[in-house]
């Protein structure tokens, strides 16, 4: 699986679409700040199915999302965990966060605290 930061534009408005309605039963206001596999996601034709990575402040999540074009609007919904599970006894390293998906968060916690501890295990957060 591939993260990239920046949403193709050919996925905006279903990206878009996504965020508005994850946001319908939200407190927090979410931001996209990242995508997997969007080549795939692209490729699809019909209903896609997006998988974003939503932060808001320090809390960021991995949400999965089924979206049909509907001519000028789009339908959407929670996708299940097996449409996006990857194959069995495959390490995926790249949902690590790549730069840029928990954005302002280690200069948020410096000018909170003395000092920040950053632990990495083998390439895993």
């Amino acid at each position: 699986m591939i993260v990239a930061e920046k949403i193709p534009n050919a996925l905006l408005p279903e990206v878009k679409a996504a965020l508005a309605w994850f946001h319908q039963d939200q407190s927090e206001t979410f931001e996209v700040t990242g995508i997997m596999d969007p080549d795939l996601a692209a490729a699809e034709a019909g209903t896609r199915v997006l998988h974003l990575i939503l932060c808001s402040g320090a809390r960021c999540e991995q949400r999965s999302f089924r979206v049909k074009s509907l001519g000028g609007s789009f339908e959407v919904s929670a996708a299940a965990a097996t449409e996006w599970a990857p194959p069995s006894g495959e390490v995926v390293a790249e949902l690590d966060p790549p730069p840029g998906l928990q954005r302002g968060w280690l200069d948020r916690g410096l000018g909170d605290h003395a000092f920040v501890l950053l632990l990495f295990y083998r390439g895993f957060w």
